[in-house]
């Protein structure tokens, strides 16, 4: 199965996790009850998909990339 990566979360909801990591409000590695547990429920498939195992830093650094690029547009 071919995977989208971070294209179906939305920029809001990258947004938040970047927020939440940078206030401390969310453990790394991500799983679902953290996701859930954030109200980021919904996109828990395509972040795990792409985040799963990570620390802290690789998930700032990855959102920080894919925001950036986003934004760019």
């Amino acid at each position: 199965m071919l995977q989208a990566g971070l294209t179906d979360v939305s920029t809001d909801d990258l947004k938040k996790l970047l927020r939440l990591l940078y206030r401390k409000e969310i453990n790394c590695p991500l799983n679902p009850v953290e996701l859930a547990r954030t109200g980021l429920q919904n996109a828990t498939n395509p972040l795990l998909g792409q985040l799963r195992g990570l620390e802290e830093r690789a998930v700032w650094a990855v959102l920080t990339a894919v925001l950036s690029e986003r934004l760019k547009r």
